[in-house]
């Protein structure tokens, strides 16, 4: 949604996507979604697609020595901002507006402000589709794990849940909407639990086979 805002703002010119990848896992870090995934997401939203590769259980000097120089290298390319999905707390978007500037470069948060039950309203009238694929057992029940995030998913959120998982409770995989060509095709697999946290595995679907059946 950060995207689907970023795209018709004059002020910018979207150039690539960024994200961290888990070496040994070669899945999407803290998300557990699969490499390939990523690469079919960014191909249907027609951008390129810049990897930032990090150890498992990652210390934060090594994350931030990677991001920098991944930035750095954005930045020779004559890249001057980034943009995040954050929308309410502030000392994510001190620390990053912090990091950025130490490289001479900028965040911006195309989200931020937006009241989360509101966002999540859009989310669903715009027409973008996702599945949970993340779950804190410590502040969502595990069976969210797998679901779509449809009215019901929304409206079965206890009180104390976010509604855009802004605090951790829960993070997901879009994979339609507006800012897609196409959908990127997927189906529900094994659901774990690996570092405390709960898992859906997403597979992606080979020609003839059906589509991902929301929970």
């Amino acid at each position: 949604m950060a995207l689907h805002a970023l795209l018709p703002d004059p002020r910018f010119r979207v150039t690539a996507l960024l994200t961290t990848v888990t070496e040994g896992f070669e899945r999407i870090s803290m998300h557990g979604v699969r490499r390939e995934l990523l690469r079919l997401q960014a191909d249907s939203i027609g951008l390129p697609l810049s990897e930032v590769r990090i150890p498992p259980q990652c210390p934060n000097t090594v994350y931030e020595s990677r991001m920098a120089e991944a930035c750095l290298r954005l930045r020779d390319r004559g890249i001057g901002h980034i943009a995040f999905g954050d929308i309410f707390l502030r000392d994510l978007r001190a620390y990053r507006e912090k990091n950025l500037s130490q490289l001479e470069m900028h965040a911006t948060f195309p989200l931020w402000g937006i009241e989360t039950r509101q966002l999540a309203a859009r989310f669903i009238a715009d027409g973008f589709r996702a599945v949970a694929v993340c779950i804190d057992p410590k502040k969502l029940d595990p069976s969210f794990a797998g679901r779509q995030l449809d009215a019901s998913f929304f409206e079965d959120l206890p009180a104390d849940v976010d509604p855009c998982g802004e605090n951790g409770e829960f993070h997901t995989f879009v994979f339609d909407g507006p800012i897609f060509r196409s959908p990127v095709r997927v189906r529900a697999g094994q659901v774990v639990v690996r570092d405390s946290f709960v898992f859906c595995d997403l597979i992606p679907i080979v020609e003839g086979e059906q589509p991902c059946s929301p929970k």
